[in-house]
């Protein structure tokens, strides 16, 4: 089969399989097959795909024909213009949780400052903290052993020192923190999801009856920390803004700011 031909064939087969970005996933994953360029693919078009180099990407493209995620299927993604290790034990960093970077980079921080990175998944967003804020440490923390190792695995690929913590939440922190970074889960249980997102571990989606039930537990935490953090930055959809920001009053935190799926909170 030439390149021409499969990446024909692929998109056809996605598009009936309701994926939006049809042709694009076909380039990506033939480039990745291929280890080339896509300029180098369009160029030719007539070059031939056989043997074990057209059983394994059929064999790719099948898993995508069933909505699994993009990111599992190459076993990494790009997050804030790097790139990360993916596997089904985390989430797929979403583009709109890069708001939280931008956010943080934008708070007056400590000369040095601690941040937790709570719910950590792949840890994108805790190294990435690490990396753009100049002098940063992070701490992750994750309920699941075998996400954290997912964590640490990007840790070491981006020279990130750091402390690993199997924790639910922030209950074994051994210190205070400036910032804390929490993407929990929050889509509420009864919300409608994605076909590629039944691909992604539910306890890392769901937060409860409003999605709200992960918050609440940690501003409870923090409400009784001898020293409350800076900053929380949470992340949550539009129409639990409202409820968040009780949750976070409650436990003695005042709104600052949001942007998009992002708030920030500001220690009393």
């Amino acid at each position: 089969m030439k390149i021409k031909d499969f990446l024909d064939q692929a998109t056809k087969k996605l598009e009936g399989a309701g994926i939006g970005t049809a042709r694009l996933d076909s380039l990506v994953l033939l480039e990745d097959e291929l280890g080339k360029e896509r300029s180098w693919l369009l160029s030719r078009p007539e070059i031939a795909l056989q043997g074990r180099t057209l059983q394994s990407v059929n064999a790719k493209l099948e898993r995508r024909l069933d909505h699994e995620p993009l990111a599992y299927i190459r076993g990494k993604t790009e997050f804030y213009g790097r790139e990360f290790y993916i596997d089904n034990r985390v989430l797929e960093p979403r583009p709109e949780s890069e708001t939280m970077i931008e956010l943080l980079k934008a708070l007056r921080l400590p000369v040095t400052t601690k941040i937790a990175d709570v719910g950590s998944g792949s840890g994108a967003l805790g190294i990435t903290a690490y990396l753009e804020v100049p002098r940063a440490r992070v701490d992750f923390y994750d309920i699941d052993p075998q996400t954290l190792e997912v964590a640490e695995h990007n840790a070491n690929a981006h020279k990130v020192l750091s402390r690993y913590f199997h924790s639910d939440l922030l209950q074994r922190a051994p210190q205070a923190y400036d910032v804390v970074l929490a993407n929990l889960p929050y889509v509420p249980a009864r919300y409608q999801i994605n076909q590629a997102a039944r691909h992604e571990p539910s306890v890392a989606i769901f937060g409860g009856g409003d999605g709200l039930a992960l918050y609440r537990r940690l501003f409870n935490q923090l409400s009784f920390s001898y020293v409350k953090p800076r900053y929380v930055l949470t992340e949550s959809m539009p129409f639990q803004r409202a409820g968040l920001q009780l949750i976070a009053e409650s436990a003695g935190f005042r709104f600052h700011r949001h942007q998009d799926f992002i708030q920030v909170f500001e220690g009393q």
